[in-house]
């Protein structure tokens, strides 16, 4: 049985269980994102907008999600972990039903607002949960069970939303996500202890709260980790943000097909996890990462060279190098994770908050603005995947060349964030 943190409780309640609680929690956001993908053309024809103006059904979640993502964590440092999870299902769920009902697209983009405003407190606390109740190689096989959990969200979303789509319209693809969340709420309510004690919360104080982001944000090793995070990532989101026209236009495949794209590269994911998970303890952090970083360059690579080779892109090829690249991110993101938010043990809240904030807004400019310039073009998506997985590299041998060791420590360090200014 791990043992909790110093100064810590274990939680009452299994840690399988916990994991696959805390792995739902983290799905609903990317499902809110996901299950709509295969319901754009039918809103472009109900709402009479082109493919760009639709596409901000997914920029307006995404840029609310990250603005308050600098929220969530800080929230649950001040009033507990269980009771913010509570409060954004409660809102997350109000704005999916005003999603269902919504009779135009500036009023589904304003509940779209709403749920990306909500939608990220299952990620970012559940991250905080984790490292309240565990730390070292055992706080990595929890994240990695959660990440195998989380993984599931973005393949069976789409596929999910298509069914949807088979028998009803898309304003039951949100009614699907109001009963979802609905479950969440009961399963947090019945099941998920407080693991963020009263004794150890802090204030939540406006001058305060900007001096720890501040003292945060410009810690050169938070900036190097987060980024590394971040950027290799966004080498799968960016087809993860296109997957309308990768699949539909490029693929040539329908709306009820999105599971060749999203369940062998979500495949990847989940297995990565589990090697990230089996190799807690016995590979060090910085192996591991090299490991990881090593597939996500080969996966690019052989992305570009597919590309230039086939004609038409094709499944299962075309497919191929993402599962490998989905496998290397999984590496990764846990150690990663785990690294920042070791760095501040008393914030750990804000410090999840602010890595989610920096994935998110660069996540969103991609969404937004990369993706709608180079979704048409086949070769363009592989080419700027392979910008952001370099980019996501070089930041990470950047905080080795500092001596960094990327791995998550038996006791949690006794560092705060003032200490840095």
């Amino acid at each position: 049985m791990p043992s909790p943190p110093a100064g810590g409780q274990a939680p009452a309640i299994p840690l399988r269980r916990l994991a696959v609680l805390l792995g739902g929690l983290a799905m609903f956001g990317p499902f809110a994102i996901d299950t709509i993908f295969p319901a754009f053309g039918e809103m472009r024809t109900q709402f009479g907008v082109d493919r760009v103006a639709i596409q901000q059904t997914l920029s307006a979640y995404l840029v609310a999600y990250a603005l308050m993502s600098i929220v969530h964590g800080p929230l649950s440092d001040a009033f507990g972990r269980r009771r913010v999870i509570l409060g954004g299902l409660a809102v997350f769920t109000v704005a999916s039903v005003g999603c269902a009902l919504a009779p135009d697209l500036h009023t589904l983009l304003a509940f779209r607002v709403l749920q990306g405003l909500s939608a990220g407190v299952g990620m970012i606390v559940g991250r905080a949960v984790i490292r309240d109740v565990l730390h070292g190689d055992d706080a990595q096989r929890l994240m990695s069970q959660v990440s195998m959990i989380f993984g599931i969200a973005p393949a069976v979303a789409p596929v999910i939303g298509g069914w949807i789509l088979g028998w009803s319209h898309w304003p039951a693809i949100f009614w699907f996500l109001v009963l979802f969340s609905l479950l969440l709420f009961a399963g947090t309510w019945m099941v998920l202890p407080e693991t963020h004690p009263a004794e150890a919360r802090l204030q939540l104080v406006p001058r305060r709260l900007l001096r720890d982001y501040t003292a945060i944000f410009v810690n050169p090793r938070f900036q190097r980790l987060a980024a590394a995070g971040a950027f290799n990532f966004a080498a799968l989101f960016l087809y993860i943000a296109s997957a309308p026209v990768f699949v539909m236009d490029i693929l040539h495949l329908d709306e009820s097909q999105f599971g060749w794209f999203f369940i062998p590269m979500i495949s990847g994911m989940v297995l990565g996890a589990f090697a990230s998970g089996r190799a807690a303890g016995r590979i060090s952090g910085t192996r591991l990462s090299r490991i990881g970083f090593a597939c996500c360059g080969v996966a690019v690579l052989s992305n570009i060279g597919y590309t230039l080779l086939a004609d038409q892109p094709s499944v299962p090829w075309a497919i191929l190098p993402m599962v490998l690249n989905a496998f290397g991110i999984a590496l990764v993101f846990p150690i990663l994770t785990l690294a920042i938010l070791d760095m501040y043990p008393r914030q750990r809240g804000s410090a999840s908050s602010l890595q989610a904030f920096t994935g998110l807004v660069l996540h969103s400019l991609v969404a937004g603005v990369v993706s709608p310039l180079l979704s048409r073009e086949p070769l363009w998506l592989a080419i700027g995947a392979a910008v952001f997985a370099f980019l996501g590299w070089a930041f990470w041998r950047w905080e080795v060349s500092f001596g960094g060791t990327p791995t998550c420590p038996s006791e949690p360090a006794a560092l705060e964030p003032t200490d840095r200014l």
